[in-house]
């Protein structure tokens, strides 16, 4: 047995020993076109996993469904990478864009899926671009070996969680806030290791730390306030025991302003 494969069985040993659930590209359903492999094993649980020829070029992916789109980056690596499918069951078009020079693309793939998803909260109890770790990320280990060590009741582990993120560990990052490049991805790791981060960056470690308990939950990114009050933030949208639970770490930080007022454009 090659020594990838024991360090990938070893992972996945760990991880179901913590209870995580952890994406994998089984081979079991694959569908390919162009220069793109998109592995649809675990669709029903709400993820594909996606990869590209390795190229020096940028690359996009854009996922689609009736009413709804979302753009992403893609690793010119040819490794794949996690795709949520949070728009629930339905028909589905994964499209691979290649820049050609500029702000120019050319479509170099294009897969279409039919999704049936039992349970349409799954695919947020997995990691992906937006709300990215392992059983190694240092908040999904502290998660599980002291803030819920002793806790079975989800309503206890989510109490335990947010209280601990607002609780005095991590500061807002003002400097952050206003040099952060666009397009950039929440941070969890430098977050944790800093304990400076924003509105992305503490919701995307909450929502690691809540999956990684089996508590469903969105990285919801929109705007907050009132007509042209409004400022681009990042919350938590979780169900605890069948009920949806808001939860706006940065607001509780004294941060920003909770207001009746939150619109979202996307979540992951």
């Amino acid at each position: 047995m090659c020594a990838m494969l024991i360090l990938v069985l070893c992972a996945a040993i760990i991880a179901a020993a913590f209870g995580i659930k952890l994406p994998e590209a089984t081979g079991k359903t694959v569908k390919k076109d162009g220069k793109m492999t998109v592995d649809c094993s675990n669709m029903s649980e709400g993820y594909i996993m996606v990869k590209a020829k390795k190229t020096n070029k940028r690359l996009k992916l854009q996922i689609s469904t009736d009413g709804a789109k979302l753009n992403y980056d893609l690793n010119s690596d040819g490794e794949y990478e996690v795709f949520p499918l949070q728009f629930g069951s339905g028909k589905y078009q994964v499209s691979l864009y290649e820049n050609a020079g500029g702000k120019k693309y050319s479509k170099e793939g294009n897969v279409k899926l039919t999704v049936n998803m039992p349970d349409e909260l799954s695919c947020f109890l997995y990691p992906n671009q937006y709300v990215n770790y392992n059983e190694n990320t240092p908040c999904v280990k502290y998660a599980q070996e002291e803030l819920c060590k002793d806790l079975t009741d989800p309503k206890d582990k989510y109490n335990a969680i947010c209280k601990f993120v607002i609780g005095g560990t991590f500061v807002y990052d003002y400097i952050k806030s206003v040099t952060v490049k666009a397009g950039q991805l929440p941070q969890i790791d430098e977050l944790w290791n800093t304990h400076m981060g924003i509105c992305q960056d503490l919701a995307a470690m909450t929502c690691a730390m809540l999956r990684s308990q089996g508590i469903p939950a969105r990285l919801m990114i929109g705007t907050v306030g009132e007509k042209n009050q409004t400022i681009y933030h990042a919350w938590v949208l979780a169900v605890v025991n069948g009920e949806e639970k808001f939860f706006d770490p940065t607001a509780e930080l004294g941060n920003s302003s909770k207001t009746a007022t939150y619109t979202y454009e996307r979540y992951y």
